[in-house]
Order: C-alpha cells, then sequence, then structure tokens
C-alpha cells in the first residue's frame, strides 16, 4: 500500500474530540428532554385510568340492562370486597385508586364481574360510596355524578387543567370524559 492510499484510510473516521461533543450533545438532549417524557407518561396514565373507569360504567350499564338486575360499582380491597364509605384501602388511599369492581348479587352474596386493580399513581376523586346501576334503563344511582381523574402527585410539569379528567355521569347512567376537572364547566 503506498503512502497516499494510508493517508485517505486514516482520515476517514472520527476524532475523539468529536465523538466526545456528539455524546455531550446527546447527552443534554436527554437532559433536557426527560421531564417531557416524565410529563407524557403520567398524562397517558390519567387518561388510561379515566378510559379504564369510563369502560367499567359503561359495562355495569349495559350488564344491568341486559341481566335485569341492579349492577354495583364500588372500590374494593386486596380480597376483592367492597369497601365501606370513606374506608381507606391498604395504601392508606381513600379514593377510587384503590381498585374497583363492578358487581351482582346473587343469594344474598356479591360477586365480582369485573376488576380493576389499585393504581395508586392517579387520584380519583368521587363520593366514597358505591354506583348501582339499575334496570330496565341502566340509571345510575347514587350521590354523585363525577369522577375526577388527576396525577396524584403534581409536578411543575404537570400543573393545570390539561392533566386533569372528569368523567361525568348522567341520570340516565352513561358517562363521558372531558378534559379539565369536575368543577370547570363543560
Amino acid at each position: 500500500m503506498n503512502n497516499d492510499g494510508w493517508t485517505m484510510w486514516a482520515r476517514s473516521g472520527f476524532t475523539l474530540i468529536e465523538t466526545l461533543v456528539v455524546v455531550a450533545l446527546l447527552a443534554v438532549l436527554a437532559v433536557l428532554a426527560t421531564p417531557s417524557f416524565v410529563a407524557w407518561q403520567v398524562r397517558d396514565q390519567v387518561d388510561a385510568r379515566a378510559h379504564a373507569l369510563l369502560s367499567t360504567l359503561a359495562y355495569a350499564r349495559s350488564e344491568a340492562i341486559r341481566r335485569g338486575v341492579r349492577v354495583t360499582v364500588c372500590r374494593i380491597d386486596a380480597a376483592r370486597r367492597c369497601l365501606a364509605a370513606g374506608q381507606a384501602c391498604r395504601s392508606g388511599i381513600a379514593d377510587w385508586s384503590c381498585g374497583w369492581a363492578v358487581m351482582i348479587e346473587r343469594a344474598g352474596s356479591f360477586f365480582a364481574l369485573r376488576v380493576q386493580p389499585e393504581f395508586a399513581a392517579v387520584s380519583i376523586a368521587g363520593a366514597s360510596t358505591n354506583l348501582a346501576f339499575t334496570p330496565p334503563a341502566g340509571q345510575a344511582i347514587g350521590s354523585f355524578r363525577n369522577f375526577d381523574v388527576a396525577p396524584r402527585f403534581a409536578s411543575k410539569a404537570t400543573q393545570g387543567n390539561s392533566w386533569r379528567r372528569c368523567i361525568r355521569i348522567a341520570a340516565g347512567g352513561r358517562a363521558r370524559i372531558v378534559e379539565g376537572p369536575c368543577g370547570a364547566s363543560a
């Protein structure tokens, strides 16, 4: 190999300085993107939990209509039993993030038709009482008509109403999700 071929081959790579500059720029970009990624993940958790509760409410209503019996949605403990009003679950939380179940009564006992497990990262505020759907039209019986879904631990990146969801339940039992807290008009 002649000297010119060797010189071309030696100059075709990156120097150590160039490589370190690129690595440093990637590190800076990663540091700047981390809060956005965490905020995105929190918003995704809030949306997922709101949609899970909305799906549960729709399912309970449809089962009340289909079966012709009263169907109850309640907060549950680790043994999948309905919690009493105001009773905290094992994590000490007294809202609906303890988890919930769709229950039906048979022969004096309650049986779970569908269960959602505990997820403490998202706060779901609503009355601490059960919600029942009755036949023939699936009307909702209960003292509340809203669930406020929000990050449990708000950070600077997740402040504001755009990080919250409200599930509104009409008297007829149909539920819908709106962006923002339940106190806001929709």
